[in-house]
């Protein structure tokens, strides 16, 4: 079932339902993304509760308004729960995702009942600063439209192939062909506020259960992570934080649908018990 939201500054956001009962379990995309990349991991968890999706604003069917900043990202997650009556909710994190759900636990740790978050580091100001023009030049240099989703396919899926289908969700059809649904300027946008700031000071308010799922060929710094887990569990509230790297990924990680899933369960099962269904 799909519906929206609209946030406190006025910008419709698309959500997806993907079904189940009972524990909220809120799932944020990477960037460029939408909430459908989710399908093969929100098929599994819907037997542990209600599988909620979020489209970012800038992407998939929401609304392409700024400002985009991680801060509002995570307000948009935050006012969404709190229209569903959907909090505390285990959120889930790729990427993009990852990042805004750290920031929503820390801003609202009344929301956030657990935390998994998908191959994102909270540093990457050591990120060359020509790196987000390149990818500005390269974006734009991708001819649209393409003529057929095999084509959308084969633009994205090298080396990895699962980028492929990743993106191949993540376009629309119109009269002359396939588009992006997210600009990329926006995008660019997004994503130059990584290489400007780091968000340290975001682990030091996070209070739920957190679980890292690094892949073994990701954008993480090499350390970093290790790191992350250490500033976490030394924080006021010391919360429990593990991190679980999976041999032979890559930046999507949950493309290995099987040991993502089993990651993922092993760690709810212990911090976040199911509720009941209403």
């Amino acid at each position: 079932m799909r519906r929206s939201v609209r946030t406190s500054d006025g910008v419709y956001l698309a959500v997806v339902e993907f079904g189940g009962r009972g524990t909220p379990i809120l799932l944020l995309h990477g960037l460029m993304g939408r909430a459908t990349t989710w399908w093969p991991v929100a098929r599994r968890l819907t037997s542990r509760g209600r599988v909620i999706g979020l489209d970012a604003r800038g992407h998939g069917r929401s609304q392409a308004a700024g400002p985009w900043t991680t801060e509002r990202f995570a307000a948009d997650a935050a006012e969404l729960l709190d229209q569903l009556g959907a909090g505390p909710a285990i959120v889930v994190g790729h990427s993009m995702g990852g990042l805004q759900a750290l920031a929503l636990a820390a801003s609202r740790p009344d929301l956030v009942q657990a935390l998994v978050v998908e191959d994102m580091a909270v540093d990457l100001t050591g990120v060359p600063e020509t790196a987000v023009a390149d990818a500005r030049a390269w974006f734009g240099a991708i001819p649209q439209p393409f003529s057929s989703l095999a084509e959308v396919r084969a633009t994205f899926g090298h080396p990895r192939p699962e980028f492929g289908d990743y993106m191949a969700e993540c376009v629309e059809e119109r009269a002359d062909g396939y588009h992006l649904l997210c600009r990329v300027d926006n995008a660019v946008e997004i994503a130059a506020e990584w290489a400007r700031r780091s968000y340290w000071d975001v682990l030091a308010g996070v209070r739920a259960p957190v679980l890292m799922v690094c892949a073994a060929d990701g954008i993480v710094p090499r350390g970093q992570p290790e790191r992350m887990i250490d500033a976490l569990r030394r924080n006021r509230y010391g919360p429990y934080a593990r991190l679980v790297t999976l041999p032979g990924t890559g930046h999507l990680v949950h493309a290995s649908e099987e040991a993502f899933r089993i990651a993922i369960e092993g760690f709810l099962a212990t911090t976040a018990p199911l509720r009941d269904p209403a």
